[in-house]
């Protein structure tokens, strides 16, 4: 097995080096590629990222010319994968590459084509933001809904995929809208998805997390608007 794993990338130079270093060292029994894409930032990531993209060949660096969004990000990174299965990584250190066996269990026993993180499933993870909790709980509700899944965390940022389906997903979002497209017509598909236990280091805002209620906002409608217009 081949595993591409994805990385898009936004402003975040407190945490790249150690993502990366992490990723490098997830202990996978498998050839992997790790494709990086950085969405303009402005921070020094991206200057970062330049230089050690020369010096490593293992490392395939996407650069933005202008700031486009996640979900740009990985339909840009999705492009230029070669793996059997691809791994999305988010580049600051609320998930950890620890968990990547756990991920890719249900694939590689032939079991599901698609797997999921669960954080809220009472193992390790810090405790914030009682309503961004019910925000996710309101969306992954919604989001079942809309395709009969019982799903207990659309939003993760772990999402694991055959690439052979991945690649027959019309992906259309720009943003953080990303994470309920891919769930979506994931189930419509009608392949077999798994969802496994992760553990979650979340980080506040001062730390440099950058979802918000406006994202929250703005998934409402696309979890219709990809449910019933494609």
């Amino acid at each position: 097995m081949k595993l591409s794993i994805i990385m898009p990338v936004y402003n975040e130079i407190d945490t790249i080096g150690e993502v990366i270093r992490r990723v490098r060292e997830a202990p996978v029994e498998a050839q992997r590629e790790l494709i990086v894409v950085d969405d303009c930032s402005t921070d020094g990531t991206r200057e970062f990222l330049s230089r050690l993209a020369a010096d490593a060949g293992d490392l395939r660096l996407i650069l933005h010319e202008k700031n486009e969004g996640k979900g740009t990000a990985i339909r840009r990174g999705i492009e230029q994968v070669t793996g059997d299965v691809v791994l999305i990584q988010d580049a600051d250190l609320e998930y950890d590459p620890r968990d990547y066996p756990a991920l890719l269990r249900p694939i590689l026993e032939h079991h599901a084509d698609v797997v999921f993180g669960n954080r809220f499933h009472g193992g390790e993870h810090r405790v914030l933001y009682y309503r961004h909790f019910l925000a996710n709980r309101l969306l992954t509700i919604l989001t079942n809904l809309m395709t009969d899944l019982n799903l207990s965390d659309m939003e993760v940022g772990y999402k694991v995929f055959r690439t052979s389906v991945l690649k027959q997903l019309r992906l259309r979002a720009r943003r953080f809208d990303i994470e309920p497209e891919l769930v979506i017509k994931s189930a419509r598909l009608g392949v077999p998805i798994y969802e496994v236990p992760i553990s979650y280091h979340g980080r506040t805002y001062a730390e440099g997390k950058k979802i918000g209620w406006r994202d929250g906002v703005v998934a409402l409608w696309r979890i219709f608007a990809f449910r019933f217009f494609g």
